[in-house]
């Protein structure tokens, strides 16, 4: 299942109105909603993000009042999921599903999916409620080019990679997708980062808390074609002649620090 893309939209800068796009983010088995808000619409129309009219592909994301929302609807079902898996009565219990009701409901205002859509995907975890992780595995020939995937889902070019799934290492999680997308057998040299995509650029927001786990991989196997579930073509790129990227997965300054470490492997793991 895949992250819905929404779109805000506020023509003539009336109130914002949301609609669904044809695009996808990609996700390893749980639905998601995505929001973003087009370049230039003004404060306080109710837009979850904006970016600055002709910055280019890597423009810096600027958070607005509905972003601050959303971020207060990712803690509340957080929240809302802790208190279903402790609470110690019936009462409590009855409450906690109220407030994870609640968050859906504020998520939907937002978009244009309803509330009982998102409660249901929101509720697919259990337990106490923690950060999804993303790995990302980055390959560079002697050339120093990159090996990126083209993603079926929006037709941009992202590293391989994906949700760590339970049960696998970080770093075997990276190694397979690499495998899967790309069909380049790579083993995990190092973690070259854990950072948090709420402070890497990485639009548009999600309604869930995501960790980013870069790891450099070298080549140790035969190529064999990748899986075509998920990849248009594959490709090597100097970081001077990127493609399109898709921004949400990787942007141009985590290229530049993976290749930073490329360069020296020697370098400190970097951390939000």
């Amino acid at each position: 299942m895949s992250f819905a893309l929404i779109q805000a939209v506020a023509p003539n800068g009336g109130a914002a109105r949301c609609r669904r796009l044809n695009g996808a983010l990609r996700s390893s088995g749980r639905g998601r909603v995505a929001l973003r808000c087009r370049p230039g619409l003004s404060r306080g129309s109710g837009l979850v993000q904006a970016v600055r009219p002709g910055a280019g592909d890597n423009a810096r994301v600027a958070s607005s009042a509905a972003d601050a929302v959303r971020r207060i609807g990712i803690r509340l079902s957080a929240l809302a999921q802790d208190g279903q898996a402790y609470a110690p009565t019936g009462y409590d219990l009855d409450r906690y599903r109220q407030v994870g009701q609640l968050a859906a409901e504020l998520l939907a205002a937002l978009s244009d999916r309803p509330a009982e859509e998102l409660a249901v995907e929101l509720g697919r975890d259990s337990g106490y409620a923690t950060p999804k992780v993303d790995v990302r595995g980055a390959v560079f020939d002697e050339h120093e080019r990159v090996l990126l995937m083209q993603e079926k889902t929006d037709g941009r070019w992202s590293l391989p990679g994906g949700w760590a799934d339970p049960g696998e290492a970080p770093s075997a999680a990276a190694t397979r997708e690499i495998a899967e997308e790309t069909g380049y057998a790579c083993s995990a040299v190092k973690l070259i980062a854990c950072w948090d995509r709420e402070l890497q650029d990485n639009p548009p927001p999600l309604p869930v808390h995501v960790y980013k786990l870069f790891f450099l991989c070298r080549r140790s196997g035969p190529v064999r074609p990748p899986q075509t579930l998920e990849t248009l073509d594959v490709g090597w790129f100097g970081l001077d002649r990127l493609p399109p990227l898709s921004l949400g997965r990787v942007n141009h300054r985590q290229l530049q620090r993976t290749l930073a470490h490329h360069r020296d492997p020697s370098l400190a793991t970097e951390y939000d």
